[in-house]
C-alpha cells in the first residue's frame, strides 16, 4: 500500500490513568478505547522531561532534552536541530499541524504575534499555543470570532479551583478536530503521504472542561477518589515538593494543603471531563478516516507530552519531580494494514517516536537520533537492536521559572521494579521498590537495607546521563 499516511494526535498533561483503555472506569472514552483495541497499547511509556517545550523537542527529534539543548519552557529550540517533521517532508509527505508546537519561547510580551518556527517541515500550519484570547495570530480565536463565539469563561459556583469553559461546539479541542478533518478531506485523492500533528491544549491546566461534560460526574461527586496522598510521606522526601503541596503554584494556586475533599473531587473531574471532550473529537478525526477511505493505511498515535499530579502525594500540576503521574503518559500506535493488535508492557521512551516514524516510512534513521525504533515490535520483524529497554530516562534542568535559589536540576531512572531520582541542588533524592510499593509513597533513599538497590540504580543513572551526550557530528574517519 506503500508509504503509510500519519495523523499524530499529542494532548498537553494527559496521564495515562486517563483513559477506560488504561483501566479508569470514570471516564467516556470509547474512541480511543477502540483505537487501542485495533493497536497497540503501550502500558509503561515515559517521557523525558515532565515539562512541555523539552518533552516536544525531544520527541520530535528522538534526542534528549539536555542534547537537543531545549531543557527549559522558555527557551528557543536551536535551528541546527532537525525534527522528523522535516525529515519526511524532505521525503515526499505533506506535513501539516493544527493546535501547539511549543519549541520556542511563547511569551506574548516577548514574542507578540507568533513563536518562532525552525525549519520544522509543515507546510500546513494552524497555530493554537492555547486557549488564551492574546495572541493575535492565535487561529482558534479567529476561528471563534468568525462564527460570532467567544472563550467566556465563567467561575464555578462550589469550587474555586475551576472554570466552567465554552461548550464543546467553541472548545479548542473541537477546533482543532475541524481543521484535522479539514485536511484529511483535502488528502482524501492526493497520491502522496501527508503527516497531520494534533496538537490539543488540554487536558492542560486551568481546569475549565465544558458544563455539559462535567454535568456527568456531578451525580456520583462524592465516590472519585481522592488523590494519591499519605499524610506524612513527604517528610523524607525532596523540599522542593513540599513546597508545592503548602503553596501550590504561582499562577494557578491549588495548594494542596489549603483545599478540602470536594475541591479535590471538582479538580479530577473536570480533568477527566476534558478527557472525555478530547475523546469525543478524537472520534470524529477518526470518522473522516474511514469516511474518505484513509483508514487503513494511515498510521494513527495517540499520546501525550507528560502527565499531570493532579494532587498525588501532595501536588498539582507539574515541576521537577518524577512521579509515574507526572511522567508516564498513554500511548497508542495503530495501523491496520500492518500492526497486530496488542499489550505491549516494555519500557519505553517518548524518544523512540521519532525513529520508529522513518521506520515506518521505510526512512534511514537521521544520525543523531538517540530513541530506538518501535517499528520491529510493531510490525513483527527482526531487529538488531534490542527489543525492549532495561529503563527509561527522564531529567529536569531548570525546566520551569518557579523552581528557582537556585534552579532545580534533577534527574530520574526507572526499570521495571524500581525507580530512582536524584535532586542535584540538595544532594538527596527518592528510591521506590515498585513492586512493593507502586504507587511511590515510601522513599527508601535513606533506607540501610536499600544500600545495594540504590548503588545499582545511581549506576544505572550515570550510565544513561553518559549516552545522552550528543551523537553529532558523525565520525568521518578513523583519525
Amino acid at each position: 500500500m506503500g508509504r503509510p499516511n500519519i495523523l499524530w494526535i499529542c494532548s498537553d498533561q494527559q496521564r495515562w490513568d486517563t483513559l477506560g483503555c488504561y483501566g479508569n472506569t470514570w471516564v467516556n472514552t470509547p474512541n480511543i478505547d477502540r483505537l487501542a483495541l485495533g493497536g497497540t497499547r503501550f502500558d509503561h511509556c515515559y517521557a523525558q522531561s515532565p515539562v512541555c517545550t523539552p518533552s516536544r523537542a525531544s520527541f520530535l527529534t528522538g534526542r534528549y532534552p539536555r542534547t537537543t539543548r531545549c531543557r527549559q519552557n522558555g527557551q528557543d529550540i536551536p535551528d541546527s536541530e532537525m525534527l522528523v517533521t522535516r525529515l519526511l517532508a524532505d521525503a515526499g509527505y505533506t506535513c501539516g499541524l493544527a493546535g501547539k508546537l511549543h519549541l520556542s519561547a511563547c511569551n506574548p510580551t516577548v514574542t507578540p504575534t507568533m513563536e518562532r518556527r525552525i525549519s520544522d517541515g509543515y507546510s500546513e500550519f494552524h497555530w493554537s499555543h492555547d486557549s488564551e484570547p492574546i495572541w493575535p495570530t492565535n487561529e482558534y480565536h479567529t476561528w471563534l470570532q468568525a462564527k460570532g463565539a467567544s472563550r467566556e469563561l465563567r467561575p464555578h459556583p462550589e469550587c474555586e479551583y475551576i472554570s466552567l469553559g465554552p461548550e464543546p461546539q467553541d472548545h479548542q479541542t473541537t477546533w482543532c478536530a475541524e481543521k484535522t478533518i479539514d485536511f484529511v478531506e483535502a488528502q482524501e485523492s492526493s497520491p502522496d503521504p501527508w503527516l497531520f500533528s494534533v496538537n490539543i491544549y488540554d487536558p492542560h491546566h486551568g481546569f475549565d472542561a465544558p458544563e455539559s461534560y462535567l454535568e456527568r460526574y456531578m451525580d456520583r461527586l462524592d465516590d472519585i477518589p481522592l488523590p494519591n496522598f499519605i499524610l506524612g510521606e513527604l517528610d523524607n522526601k525532596p523540599p522542593l515538593q513540599g513546597h508545592d503541596h503548602e503553596k501550590g503554584h504561582e499562577r494557578y494556586g491549588l495548594p494542596y494543603k489549603v483545599m478540602s475533599d470536594r475541591d479535590h473531587r471538582f479538580v479530577k473531574a473536570s480533568y477527566w471531563a476534558m478527557c472525555d471532550l478530547i475523546d469525543t473529537q478524537t472520534g470524529r478525526i477518526l470518522q473522516a478516516l474511514e469516511r474518505t477511505g484513509q483508514a487503513e493505511n494511515t498510521l494513527v498515535i495517540y499520546m501525550s507530552d507528560h502527565g499531570e499530579m493532579l494532587g498525588d502525594h501532595g501536588i498539582y500540576l507539574k515541576g521537577p519531580y518524577f512521579y509515574d503521574p507526572a511522567v508516564r503518559v498513554p500511548m497508542i500506535i495503530s495501523l491496520p494494514s500492518s500492526i497486530s493488535p496488542r499489550i505491549n508492557t516494555d519500557l519505553v521512551e517518548l524518544t523512540d517516536l521519532a525513529p520508529t516514524l522513518l521506520d515506518a516510512a521505510g526512512l534511514l534513521r537521521y544520525p543523531g537520533m538517540q530513541g530506538q525504533s518501535l517499528w520491529p515490535v510493531l510490525s513483527d520483524q527482526e531487529s538488531v537492536e534490542p527489543a525492549t529497554r532495561e529503563d527509561v530516562y527522564c531529567e529536569y534542568y531548570n525546566a520551569m521559572p518557579w523552581h528557582q535559589n537556585p534552579s532545580a536540576q534533577t534527574t530520574m531512572i526507572r526499570t521495571h521494579t524500581h525507580k530512582l531520582t536524584v535532586d542535584h541542588k540538595n544532594n538527596t533524592g527518592e528510591l521506590y521498590d515498585l513492586n512493593a510499593d507502586p504507587y511511590e509513597t515510601y522513599n527508601l533513599w535513606h533506607d540501610s537495607g536499600a544500600v545495594a538497590d540504590k548503588t545499582e540504580m545511581l549506576t544505572r543513572l550515570c550510565n544513561r546521563m553518559a549516552w545522552t551526550v550528543d551523537p553529532l557530528p558523525a565520525r568521518t574517519a578513523n583519525w
